[in-house]
């Protein structure tokens, strides 16, 4: 919603000043330089990248529009399968632990956080190092070098469709450039009709120049910068499980174990220790109520 609003301006104001100075609207309106400028641009795009990344660029780009960041149901959610986890480690058998790892969708644990069950990378995240955990041969020290390496994978693949439709943002200036030749070129094959017509001519080839910068830092950019800030903050919910895991791992007991999760989340949208506490006695709290 906040792009809209943010593009409603944007068109609002650049309208609004030039029909200020006196422009008609209706010599911006030249469709087929919008045709050859989107149109070589979802060819670029597509010639660029594997079907698997066109497919996500259009997730990523409805994810934005959404702003599907992390909720503080979500990172309850996290936490309080965590604290349930560490528990049953500490008190538990190893096959009772399996039984939850081995098969989450089966798992209450898993059961009482639909959010975190709903998200199945998240889910394999947790339940593979928790399976490392229980084998009990892994050092803290290794087990985070793995997980840094799986979770810098993840995120470069989840940031793929940043860098795709940035390189197509980045190109729409200067196909906005070829389109505006096109029309140059239009113009001079008419070059014997009257400066009105080959002024409207001219005028329309400018129009391509535009369009390609107005495609370029007025959509795309915006766009992809909200696909970097929402991918973003839908990887931290892996840093609060690495974490959380790791100060288990080096000794502490579940409730401090949750606060190392728990600090990594922004100040702004970390849940309070209240709600947290309050997670631990009644997993999926908000549900039950």
């Amino acid at each position: 919603m906040i792009i809209i609003i943010g593009f409603v301006i944007t068109v609002g104001c650049i309208l609004g000043g030039f029909m200020a100075m006196g422009g008609h609207v209706d010599a911006l309106i030249q469709p087929f330089e919008l045709v050859i400028i989107g149109g070589a641009g979802v060819g670029v795009f597509i010639m660029g990248n594997p079907m698997k990344v066109i497919k996500d660029s259009g997730k990523a780009i409805g994810e934005a529009f959404a702003y599907k960041v992390p909720k503080e149901r979500e990172y309850l959610d996290v936490l309080g399968v965590l604290y349930s986890l560490m528990r049953d480690l500490r008190t538990k058998s190893r096959n009772e632990i399996e039984a939850h790892i081995d098969n989450p969708e089966e798992s209450s644990i898993f059961q009482s956080a639909p959010t975190v069950l709903k998200n199945k990378d998240l889910t394999t995240f947790i339940c593979d190092y928790v399976r490392l955990i229980i084998i009990g041969n892994a050092r803290s020290h290794e087990i985070e070098a793995l997980m840094d390496e799986e979770m810098e994978t993840m995120l470069a693949d989840k940031l793929k469709p940043y860098h795709s439709i940035t390189a197509v943002g980045d190109s729409f200036p200067a196909i906005g450039i070829v389109a505006a030749v096109l029309g140059v070129i239009k113009a001079m094959a008419k070059i014997n009709e009257p400066p009105a017509v080959l002024g409207g001519l001219i005028g329309a080839a400018l129009v391509g120049t535009m369009l390609g910068i107005f495609l370029s830092y007025c959509l795309c950019n915006p766009i992809i910068q909200q696909i970097k800030i929402v991918r973003t903050k839908q990887h931290r919910l892996y840093i609060v499980v690495k974490q959380t895991l790791l100060a288990y791992m080096n000794g502490s007991v579940p409730q401090v174990a949750l606060e190392y999760g728990r600090k990594t989340i922004s100040g702004y949208e970390r849940p309070s220790i209240d709600a947290v506490e309050q997670e631990m006695m009644n997993p999926g709290g908000e549900k039950a109520a």
